[in-house]
């Protein structure tokens, strides 16, 4: 399902450039009330079912972090970003759950994977980023985050996501992965119909544990549009916003 924002280009990026600056403004107050910079903390636009126009127009505001769920969308609309925006360095990240056959794609046009559930994943994902660099079509190795479960086993099994204990033994695999995949950090959605707040404190935890053996892994993508605030309360450095940026979907949706 894609969104259709047909119309006047001028009126989309108005709307836009006004939820762009109020999302600014939530991630500001977050971060002074934690006792934070906000330049600590980077907004990353979900632009899952939106049109590349509106990818587009938020590059022209200055948002050059994009991500989206389904490869299936992702490709064609990194593809014609590019075409619209040619000079525009978008990074485009994929922060929804991914299967193994998938790898070749994305590792095709992502900068960054922040669902990287397990060991055959992160295997699939460093073969397609070799095969990448050695037929000169990717210069640059892979940067990928931990999808840690905040879930119970049955959500889990649904939404994806590793463990909480097994996070550092995955850390572990992707930092032997040699100069195809570069461990940034740890990703993790709140649980369903929970407090987010004790799950991002637990969150926190299990990403400093992984910090301790692999420093360079800073990142902590937690909080969307309507748990931002909690996130940057318990240290994430990066919070994923779809809907309180570019308006309902009709879908569950960040």
């Amino acid at each position: 399902m894609t969104v259709e924002t047909q119309g006047d280009p001028q009126q989309r990026r108005a709307e836009l450039a006004a939820s762009l600056e109020a999302v600014r403004g939530r991630i500001d107050e977050a971060c002074a009330a934690a006792g934070r910079e906000p330049g600590e903390v980077r907004l990353l636009a979900v632009t899952k079912t939106f049109p590349a126009s509106d990818a587009a127009l938020l590059s022209d505001l200055g948002v050059t972090d994009l991500a989206e769920n389904r490869d299936q969308e992702a490709a064609p609309k990194a593809a014609e970003v590019t075409e619209l925006r040619p000079e525009a360095a978008v990074r485009w990240h994929m922060v929804g759950r991914l299967q193994r056959n998938k790898a070749k794609s994305v590792a095709g046009w992502a900068s960054e994977v922040q669902s990287v559930d397990s060991q055959r994943l992160a295997e699939a994902l460093a073969k397609a980023v070799r095969t990448a660099q050695e037929a000169g079509t990717r210069s640059g190795p892979l940067d990928v985050l931990l999808q840690a479960s905040l879930d119970t086993a049955d959500d889990a099994a649904r939404r994806g996501g590793c463990p909480l204990d097994e996070l550092p033994q995955l850390a572990d695999v992707i930092a032997r992965s040699g100069e195809s995949l570069r461990l940034r950090g740890v990703m993790a959605v709140a649980p369903l119909g929970g407090d987010p707040e004790p799950a991002f404190a637990r969150l926190a935890e299990a990403h400093a544990r992984v910090r301790r053996d692999h420093p360079d892994a800073v990142e902590l993508s937690a909080g969307m549009s309507g748990d931002l605030e909690a996130a940057v309360a318990h240290g994430s450095t990066c919070v994923r916003v779809g809907t309180a940026l570019l308006g309902g979907r009709g879908l569950a949706s960040p």
